[in-house]
Formats: structure tokens, C-alpha cells, sequence
């Protein structure tokens, strides 16, 4: 029984041994990774037509072509898409199979008439969502966003930035960010969308370290 109770004791020490804190994601020494997007949660208000380029969209290509798409836009082009300077560090992990995987996995509808419905997580959505992913033993700091909105007609989206503890699957820190979507074709119009959600993270970051 002893030995039991000795080896659980040892067990939690070596979890705890990795765990992160919310000082770790403002701390620049602390390795990040950055996980990617999950659309799992997205509602996108209207329809994906008058997209010359891209014809008729469902969510089946929503799913394998464009989810993917955005995803890797983040990984091909670093020095646009600059997550290492929005989160003040010099370097970062990429990691984007983490959110691919539940990409995949998704099959819903995502095309929704309601606009009330364009903002519709929260603080505590995101925190049980985290729960669910699969970090395949990865440790340390992880970074994503989850989009719970893609609004046609307001041209813009709204995500959730997550910081995450990948050992414990807990969140850290998590704030809703919007940005303006733009450009020809429907791939880079929504792609500038998580562009400037990205800068809406650098353009406040700092302040978020100082709210408790």
C-alpha cells in the first residue's frame, strides 16, 4: 500500500515538475509552440458563394480544403504571419497537427443563418475545449486559435487566442480577438481575417500581462 501511495506521490511531482503557469506565456525565455487553428467550433454567417474563384463551397470543402489551407498559410509564410513577434519571442515551435487532427474529425454544417450566433463561445467554452485535444506527450507552452465566427456581410471573424499547458491540457489564458477580412479570393480574403487577428495578439499582449 505504501509503495502504492509512494508511486502516485512521484507521479503528480513529475507532472507538476512540467506544469505552466500564465507567467510562463508572457515569459519570452519559455518555449511556445503554435498549434494552429481549430474551426471546429466556426459558425460561418451566410453562404460561401460569390467567390468567383472558388464556385460552390460546402463544408466538406470547407473542412478539407480551406481549413487546411489556412492552417499551413501560417506555417509557409512565418515572416507575414509573425507569431513569434505578436507573443515577444525570437523563435517558435510549430506544431499544427494538433488542430488538424480535430479538423478532420469534424463533420457538421458549418454555414448558419443567424447572426446573433457569429459570437457564441466563452471564456469557459474554450477552457472544457482544451480538455479535449490530443498534444501526443508534447510539454510546455502551446499556442492556437479557436474561430467560433466568420461573418459574410460584417467582413470579419472573431477566434479565441488559447494558451494552453500541454501536459495538463489546461488553459492558461484566453481572449476573443477580431479581425477585418480582405483581398481577392476566397482563400486569402479570409486568410487576412487571422492575419489581423493575429495583430489584434501583438497590438495587445503587453496589456493582457497586466490584467490579473
Amino acid at each position: 500500500m505504501k509503495r502504492i501511495v509512494l508511486l502516485i506521490f512521484i507521479t503528480v511531482l513529475h507532472i507538476n515538475s512540467f506544469a505552466q503557469s500564465k507567467a510562463d506565456v508572457f515569459n519570452s525565455d519559455v518555449e511556445l509552440t503554435w498549434l494552429g487553428i481549430d474551426f471546429t467550433q466556426v459558425h460561418f454567417i451566410g453562404t460561401a458563394a460569390q467567390w468567383q474563384d472558388a464556385g460552390t463551397i460546402t463544408s466538406t470543402d470547407l473542412r478539407d480544403k480551406y481549413f487546411v489551407s489556412w492552417n499551413e498559410i501560417f506555417v509557409e509564410e512565418k515572416a507575414k504571419y509573425d507569431v513569434a513577434k505578436a507573443t515577444n519571442r525570437t523563435l517558435i515551435k510549430y506544431n499544427i497537427d494538433v488542430t488538424a487532427s480535430a479538423n478532420g474529425k469534424s463533420d457538421k454544417d458549418y454555414f448558419v443563418d443567424d447572426p446573433g450566433s457569429f459570437r457564441h463561445m466563452d471564456a469557459d467554452k474554450v477552457a472544457k475545449l482544451g480538455a479535449g485535444y490530443n498534444f501526443k506527450g508534447a510539454k510546455g507552452v502551446g499556442m492556437m486559435f479557436v474561430v467560433e465566427g466568420m461573418h459574410k456581410e460584417a467582413k470579419k471573424a472573431s477566434m479565441w487566442v488559447v494558451f494552453v499547458d500541454m501536459a495538463t491540457k489546461k488553459v492558461l489564458l484566453s481572449k476573443q480577438v477580431e479581425g477585418a477580412a480582405g483581398g481577392f479570393g476566397f482563400r486569402n480574403y479570409w486568410a487576412k481575417a487571422f492575419l489581423n487577428g493575429l495583430k489584434e495578439v501583438d497590438n495587445n499582449f503587453d496589456k493582457w500581462k497586466k490584467v490579473k
